[in-house]
């Protein structure tokens, strides 16, 4: 028996033994999990999953090959990166058990325009809401609202026209990016990073790829504009609003200002666009 699993784990690449997995498990993951990934992605994922006790085979997490630059040398290499799908943050959203169910997404107007030749209708905008149960029993909601020119995947790095996925389901995937949204926002533990969907097809920075292993949190530089003080942003809230519900500004507009000035934080980002009146 030592004889046959010694030859059983013989083809297996070093690094994927002293991970402590065996042959049938590595097959599933290569040939059903990460179908054509190279070995050392799938090694990253397993790893990944490993930090966080996720079970790999639940494909919690997804391998995105994504055109990556180096910080350092300045060029643009392709590599897969490990990111969350949107299934994890429900599964993580749901074992807190305080998650309450989630309301139909809603879709702003359809906007039709040819992006590099490629005509292709979509939704202008998605709000997805999800409900909260906090440990009085009280339900709170949790929202997020999406643009879909504003996270829709390109076909390529030097091109404006969709991928196949965002040009086949342009409603399905500003869903799915609104849902990851609006879930990291009522659960902020299960973590802030993108999810694949939002993701997939899009260039990344490297110094934007974190490790999956626990490490001493590094004191933030600060930005080079000072952050929105708190106090200011929320008493002009009511005001913005109102400008907003008057048609005199966009959301967009006033974001766009307010930066110019500030450094505005996602959360404040957040907070100016779901002011925007539902058309």
């Amino acid at each position: 028996m030592t004889t046959s699993n010694t030859l059983a784990t013989s083809a297996l690449p070093p690094a994927v033994i002293n991970l402590g997995i065996d042959e049938p498990t590595w097959n599933a993951l290569k040939n059903s999990i990460y179908p054509g990934a190279k070995d050392d992605s799938v090694v990253m994922a397993v790893s990944y999953c490993r930090a966080r006790n996720l079970d790999p085979l639940m494909k919690p997490v997804h391998l995105v090959p994504m055109n990556v630059k180096d910080s350092q040398t300045g060029k643009n290499e392709w590599r897969d990166v490990v990111m969350p799908g949107v299934g994890l943050y429900r599964i993580q959203a749901d074992r807190s058990g305080s998650y309450a169910g989630a309301k139909e997404p809603e879709y702003g107007p359809d906007v039709t325009q040819t992006l590099d030749g490629v005509e292709i209708t979509f939704p202008s905008w998605c709000k997805y809401t999800v409900f909260k149960r906090l440990a009085d029993g009280t339900i709170v909601e949790f929202s997020a609202k999406e643009y879909w020119l504003e996270n829709y995947a390109t076909a390529g790095r030097d091109s404006r026209a969709p991928n196949a996925m965002w040009k086949k389901r342009p409603y399905g995937q500003l869903g799915k990016c609104s849902e990851s949204q609006a879930l990291r926002k009522g659960w902020p533990e299960i973590g802030q990073q993108p999810t694949a969907e939002e993701m997939e097809g899009k260039d990344l920075d490297f110094g934007e790829i974190k490790d999956v292993t626990p490490k001493a949190a590094a004191t933030p530089e600060p930005p080079a504009i000072a952050y929105y003080p708190p106090e200011r942003f929320a008493a002009n809230l009511e005001a913005w609003q109102k400008l907003m519900e008057s048609g005199k500004k966009t959301a967009q507009q006033i974001i766009a200002t307010a930066s110019s000035k500030y450094t505005l934080s996602e959360e404040q980002i957040l907070a100016i666009r779901d002011l925007e009146p539902i058309q």
